[in-house]
C-alpha cells in the first residue's frame, strides 16, 4: 500500500484518522493523522479518498517537535 516514495494513493484504506482538537469545528484547511500504524499517515480532511504522506516515527516526531517550538511561524 505504501510507495517507495512515502505515499499511500487512497488514504480512505486506512483507519484510525483523527483531526487535532486546536483544528476547531469548521472543518477547513485541516491534516488528519492515523492512529495504530507502525508509521505515521497523514492526509488532507477535505480529501479523505486521496492520497496521504507517510512519515516514518523519528521524522514525525521532529516534526511535531518543530512545530511546538514555533519553528513554522502562521502569519
Amino acid at each position: 500500500m505504501v510507495s517507495s516514495k512515502r505515499i499511500t494513493r487512497n488514504a480512505s484504506a486506512l483507519t484510525g484518522w483523527f483531526k487535532s482538537s486546536y483544528s476547531g469545528g469548521s472543518n477547513g484547511d485541516c491534516l488528519e493523522v492515523a492512529r495504530g500504524h507502525a508509521d505515521i499517515p497523514v492526509r488532507d480532511s477535505k480529501n479523505p479518498d486521496g492520497p496521504a504522506l507517510v512519515f516514518g516515527p523519528s521524522a514525525w516526531s521532529a516534526f511535531v517537535s518543530a512545530v511546538k517550538r514555533g519553528e513554522f511561524p502562521t502569519t
